[in-house]
């Protein structure tokens, strides 16, 4: 029982650490991720929703929820000027149950 308890811990430890929460940072030397926000759905890597609460922001399912400070953060991204700049590019989508991955071959950018 022990060892079933310690196990669930871990996994619950380790699921909080793919958390997605993103920090928006100014300069582009300080992130992590540059990202290119695209005008149209179909264009995107990722269609993101912007989440109210920091506990609403889940897995590595394009459910963000932005933090104040960078040590807060799971990712650091930086919002580029120009698409052939990015290493992703997002949608920002208007209901919860939209977001998540259109192209998986990125999914590693933010883990």
């Amino acid at each position: 029982m022990k060892y079933i308890s310690s196990l669930i811990l871990f996994s619950l430890i380790g699921m909080k650490t793919y958390c997605q929460k993103v920090y928006s940072v100014d300069y582009e030397n300080q992130s992590d991720v540059k990202v290119f926000v695209v005008q149209y759905e179909n264009q995107a890597d990722l269609k993101v929703f912007k989440e109210s609460y920091a506990n609403q922001a889940t897995l590595n399912d394009g459910k963000w929820f932005f933090v104040d400070y960078a040590n807060q953060s799971n990712k650091k991204i930086f919002f580029v000027r120009h698409e052939n700049q990015a290493d992703l590019k997002i949608f920002f989508v208007k209901y919860e149950n939209q977001a998540g991955w259109v192209n998986n071959s990125k999914k590693q950018l933010m883990y």
